[in-house]
C-alpha cells in the first residue's frame, strides 16, 4: 500500500508510543542533539490524507500538517510524481551555476498568484527564516534604510536575525544573542486581550503604532514593517479589523516597505491563497514557504519589481535555494490546489471545526477565546473565566489527546493556546472524530 493510499481512520494498537518508537526515541538520545524538540515521539512509517501512521502501527488524526505544511497532504501523487521525474532527471546543478526551467516556473507562479496586479519579482531559498531575513534584504537595500519594525507575539524563524525580530525568548531566543541591531517592536492589535475590546482593537492599535513609529523611531528612518497577517506561534492571532490595511497604509504614506509574512498562512490554509487577502491588502514583499511544495524545502521571496531589483547582482540567492526537485513539487503543489478546490475547502473545515469549537466554549469555562479562519484554527484557555493564561489545562488536553491518536500543536506566548492545522485534504469524518477527542479531554478536566 502506498503512503497515497494510507487508511483514513483512526488506530490504536499499543499505548502512545509504541515500544517500537520508543526503542528509536532511545537511539535518538544518543544521536540527535538535546536541543531539537519533538511535540510527540511517534516514528512515522507513512502518511496521507489526514492521517500518520507509525512504526507500531498506530493511526492518528493530524491537526498538525508538520505545522501547516502538508496542505496537499503528505504524499499527493501529483507532487512525489513530478518530485520523483525530476530527481530522475539531475538533483542539483545551483541555479547560480548553471540554471534550469523549473525554477522561472515557480517565479512566474509565484508572481501570478500573490496579491496585487502590480510588476513583481521573485526569489527562491530554502525555509521560512531565510526567506524573511532576505525580505529585510531587500527592503534595507531598495530604501536605504536601516529599522524593522515587528510586533509582539510575532514570530519570525531561529537565524540571528529572525531570532531579533521574533517575540518569544524561550524556546526560541534564550542563550543565543546578541541579535541583529535596529528591530523595534510595537504593540499587536490582539482582540481578546486589547483592553478596550476586540471592536476598538484594530483602530486604536494602528493608531498607536503609527505614532510610537513616528516618535520613537521615525518613519523615515524605518525600511520594513514585518507581519504575520495572523500569528502563529504567538498564537494564531488574528489582527483586529482594520488593522492591517491602515498599517499598509501608513507605511505606503511613509515610504516603508510592508513585509507580509505568509510562511504558516500562505498556500490556502486560511480560505484564501494568502490571509492578507482577507482585508484586501496588498503587500510590497511577500515571505512563503511551508505548504509551498507539499513537503520539499523550499521558499520565496516575491514583490514589487523596483523593490526586488535595486538589490546588487549576486546579492541574493543561496547554494540549495530553488532546489530543482523542490521546484518540481511546488508546481504539483499548486496545481492540486487549483484542481482540487483547497481554497474553498479550506473554509469549510473552518465553518466546521469553529462551529463544533464555540460549542465547546459554551460549556466550558476554562476555554476563554475561539478564533481562526479556515483550516487555522485555535483555542485559548484561561483560569476562571479571568482570561488569566491556563498553560497547565493546555498541557492536561494535549496529553489526552496524543495518548489517544490525535496529533495537536500548542502555541502562544503564554503558552496556553491549542493549535489546529489539519491537512486541506483531511476529511469531514476525521475531523469530527479529532473534535470528538478534544472534547473528551476538557471532561476530563
Amino acid at each position: 500500500m502506498a503512503a497515497t493510499e494510507v487508511a483514513q481512520s483512526r488506530r490504536i494498537v499499543t499505548g502512545i508510543p509504541g515500544p517500537k518508537s520508543l526503542a528509536i526515541q532511545e537511539r535518538r538520545r544518543s544521536a540527535v542533539a538535546q536541543g531539537v524538540g519533538s511535540v510527540l515521539p511517534v516514528y512515522v512509517e507513512r502518511a496521507g490524507g489526514g492521517i500518520v501512521e507509525d512504526v507500531d502501527g498506530n493511526a492518528l488524526i493530524d491537526f498538525g500538517s508538520g505545522i501547516a505544511v502538508a496542505n496537499v497532504g503528505n504524499a499527493d501523487p501529483r507532487v512525489v510524481e513530478r518530485a520523483a521525474e525530476q530527481l530522475g532527471r539531475f538533483t542539483h546543478t545551483c541555479f547560480m551555476v548553471n540554471p534550469y526551467e523549473a525554477y522561472v516556473d515557480v517565479c512566474e507562479a509565484l508572481n501570478r498568484i500573490t496579491p496585487g496586479d502590480h510588476e513583481k519579482r521573485s526569489v527562491l531559498l530554502n525555509s521560512g527564516a531565510e526567506a524573511v531575513e532576505n525580505a529585510v534584504k531587500v527592503a534595507r537595500s531598495a530604501t536605504g534604510r536601516q529599522a524593522v519594525v515587528v510586533f509582539d507575539h510575532a514570530y519570525h524563524g531561529r537565524t540571528n536575525l529572525t531570532m531579533g525580530l521574533t517575540a518569544k525568548n524561550m524556546p526560541y531566543k534564550q542563550g543565543f544573542g546578541p541579535f541583529a541591531g535596529e528591530i523595534h517592536r510595537m504593540p499587536m492589535a490582539y482582540p481578546y486581550r486589547w483592553p478596550t475590546g476586540p471592536d476598538r482593537c484594530g483602530p486604536e492599535a494602528a493608531a498607536m503604532v503609527a505614532d510610537q513609529i513616528t516618535k520613537q523611531i521615525g518613519a523615515s528612518n524605518v525600511a520594513a514593517v514585518v507581519i504575520e497577517p495572523i500569528q502563529g506561534e504567538g498564537g494564531l492571532i488574528e489582527p483586529g479589523a482594520g488593522f492591517l490595511p491602515a498599517l499598509a497604509e501608513f507605511c505606503r504614506s511613509n515610504g516603508i516597505v510592508f513585509v507580509a509574512d505568509e510562511v504558516q498562512t500562505g498556500f490556502a490554509r486560511t480560505g484564501h491563497m494568502f490571509a492578507c487577502e482577507h482585508e484586501g491588502v496588498v503587500p510590497d514583499l511577500v515571505a512563503t514557504a511551508k505548504g509551498i511544495a507539499g513537503g520539499l524545502p523550499l521558499a520565496a521571496v516575491t514583490g514589487r519589481a523596483e523593490l526586488m531589483d535595486a538589490v546588487h547582482g549576486g546579492g541574493l540567492g543561496g547554494t540549495y535555494g530553488g532546489n530543482p526537485a523542490a521546484c518540481a513539487a511546488a508546481l504539483a503543489t499548486l496545481e492540486a490546489i487549483g484542481s482540487d478546490g483547497l481554497v474553498e475547502r479550506a473554509r469549510e473545515i473552518g465553518d466546521l471545526m469553529l462551529g463544533r469549537l464555540r460549542e465547546l466554549a459554551a460549556r466550558y469555562e476554562v476555554v476563554g477565546d475561539v478564533r481562526g479562519r479556515g483550516a487555522m484554527v485555535a483555542i485559548e484557555l484561561v483560569r476562571d473565566g479571568d482570561r488569566t493564561p491556563d498553560p497547565e489545562a493546555l498541557a492536561k488536553v494535549l496529553s489526552y489527546c496524543h495518548s489517544r491518536g490525535l496529533v495537536l500543536l500548542s502555541a502562544g506566548t503564554y503558552g496556553n493556546v491549542i493549535r489546529m492545522l489539519p491537512p486541506l485534504v483531511i476529511g469531514d469524518e476525521l475531523l469530527h472524530e479529532g473534535l470528538d477527542l478534544l472534547e473528551e479531554a476538557f471532561a476530563q478536566l
